[in-house]
């Protein structure tokens, strides 16, 4: 059972890795440093909103229009992170 929640805590950390990296390539994309014509750049793009738009868009519904910020990440990351330490802290010590 620990390896279960081993595998679920890597699963998380790495997930915080690719919302970093979205909200990396988008001000990159915002700020004319990588171009969004190219192949690999669009196709980069386009996985990593795969992976992180389930999440994130229900976090900005609820939230209020803030205008060009947007805040979902910080507050999905902060999620990820009260996840992982809620596992940490009560769940893990108690398997066995």
């Amino acid at each position: 059972m620990r390896a279960i929640l081993d595998v679920l805590l890597v699963a998380l950390h790495l997930y915080w890795y690719v919302i970093i990296a979205t909200a990396i390539l988008s001000w990159l994309v915002a700020f004319n440093v990588v171009n969004y014509r190219n192949d690999l750049v669009r196709s980069i793009w386009a996985g990593l909103n795969a992976l992180t738009e389930p999440v994130l868009r229900p976090i900005r519904r609820l939230l209020p229009n803030l205008g060009g910020v947007d805040i979902s990440p910080i507050i999905a990351l902060l999620g990820l992170l009260l996840i992982e330490d809620i596992i940490r802290m009560y769940v893990y010590p108690y398997v066995f």
